[in-house]
């Protein structure tokens, strides 16, 4: 497993393999419809976001984005044949490892709340919490984790 940071020229990959996922699944138009198009993540990318891609035996099969304006992991998402390869960890420990780099000592993302999804499971196998249930936005439903800063994870 191969991760690298992710470029404007990736754009692409990363709708697709945002496309390709069975849980969570949304389309390019419904994404769009979020204000995530092209134009927006090339913006993220140029300001306050870094973004990862896993490559795997040649193949991007997964990526991270964080931003570190809002402390959040924005989105990670792994191709589902590449699912239980360890793109997912390598992933979030690079999106971890930058935010922590940045002077963060606490990091947050959503997800749906439904534990038997395997995003749900995934962040507390990695040591997230379970924050709360949003109820208000356009993210009502969905739970909130955060994760703390330890001095270990600084050091790796």
């Amino acid at each position: 497993m191969f991760v690298r940071v992710a470029q404007s020229t990736d754009i692409e990959t990363l709708f697709d393999i945002r496309t390709s996922v069975t849980e969570n699944y949304q389309s390019r138009e419904e994404i769009a419809e979020l204000g995530i198009t092209p134009e927006s993540i090339a913006e993220m990318l140029a300001t306050d976001c870094c973004a990862w891609i896993a490559d795997l035996e040649g193949q991007a099969v997964g990526f991270a984005i964080a931003n570190v304006t809002e402390a959040t992991i924005f989105g990670i998402f792994i191709r589902p044949a590449f699912e239980g390869k360890g793109a997912g960890r390598a992933l979030m420990q690079a999106a971890e490892t930058w935010l922590w780099s940045q002077g963060l000592d606490e990091i947050w993302l959503l997800t749906g709340n439904d534990p038997t999804l395997r995003a749900y499971g995934f962040y507390q196998h990695l040591g997230w919490m379970l924050s709360e249930v949003v109820v208000e936005g356009d993210y009502a439903g969905e739970v909130k984790f955060i994760k703390r800063c330890h001095p270990h994870e600084l050091a790796s």
